[in-house]
């Protein structure tokens, strides 16, 4: 039996029905994307749930799910939004709870410009910190109670150790950190960013998932794994010193090359 991770992938139920097979070959890990938007979380989205249940008998990976981000910052100046945000990231665990997942992927709040403007004012640095507290404290109280992780996904970060910072401050088992290695590979290529391998160096046993997609530096490509030039021996190198055991969630745009990308890695030899 092989001792190298074996890689999931974020799906909607759509997709799973295309790739159900490969999902159940091996306790592959599992991430929905059908509760991300606005619509469906305020919707009836019970449907849904009853049809993951039917998709999903048998399969013995770990089941997350993606949670809501657009249009959302979790370190938002208004308290307003603020607010809404902490509404959507309870509704999210509604859901979790409904069928049984253990993590949830939220965005993280540091931008470039923030990069670069945090030492502008002495309090920024402190203020980013006491406002996604402000917004999460209350859901990630009750992910604890629940047995859900939030995990905090790279976006534009340029330091990874801010983003590992600002988990830390929480204390909690129930948020660590996510790397996306496209989000990574494009902050390293546009803004000067260390490359992704770096990412996981820094986020050590914080980290329990990872977003895996290709790039080339320019952009937000979420090609499939072998189509761009991250350095993968490099990142799962780093990944082999971590002991906490992340989700490996292939997201990539095209999912007809989940299983594709999968090859790719066994091929490298560094996943199965």
């Amino acid at each position: 039996m092989s001792d190298l991770p074996i890689l999931g992938a974020a799906m909607t139920l759509k997709d799973v029905e295309l790739n159900r097979d490969w999902l159940l070959e091996k306790p592959r890990d599992l991430e929905l994307q059908d509760f991300v938007p606005a619509e469906v979380l305020c919707g009836d989205w019970q449907p849904l749930v009853e049809r993951a249940k039917q998709l999903l008998d048998g399969h013995q990976g770990r089941l997350g799910m993606h949670g809501p981000f657009m249009g959302l910052n979790i370190a938002s100046a208004d308290p307003d939004v603020r607010a809404l945000v902490a509404r959507r990231m309870e509704q999210a665990l509604d859901v979790a709870a409904a069928l049984n997942i253990t993590q949830i992927v939220i965005h993280s709040p540091y931008t470039t410009w923030m990069h670069n403007n945090l030492d502008n004012w002495p309090e920024q640095r402190q203020r980013v910190l006491e406002m996604t507290h402000q917004t999460l404290d209350a859901a990630v109280k009750r992910a604890e109670d629940q047995g859900c992780v939030f995990v905090l996904e790279n976006i534009e970060d340029k330091d990874p150790a801010e983003r590992r910072r600002l988990v830390e401050s929480f204390n909690s088992r129930a948020f660590a950190l996510s790397i996306d290695t496209g989000h990574a590979a494009y902050a390293t290529g546009s803004t000067g960013a260390p490359p992704v391998d770096y990412f996981a160096n820094d986020a050590g046993n914080l980290l329990q998932h990872v977003h895996l997609q290709d790039a080339d530096g320019y952009a937000d490509r979420h090609w499939p794994v072998g189509h761009g030039s991250i350095n993968w021996r490099a990142f799962f190198a780093r990944l082999a010193g971590i002991t906490s055991n992340p989700r490996l969630i292939i997201e990539i745009r095209d999912k007809s090359q989940i299983k594709a990308s999968a090859a790719y890695l066994a091929n490298l030899g560094v996943a199965q």
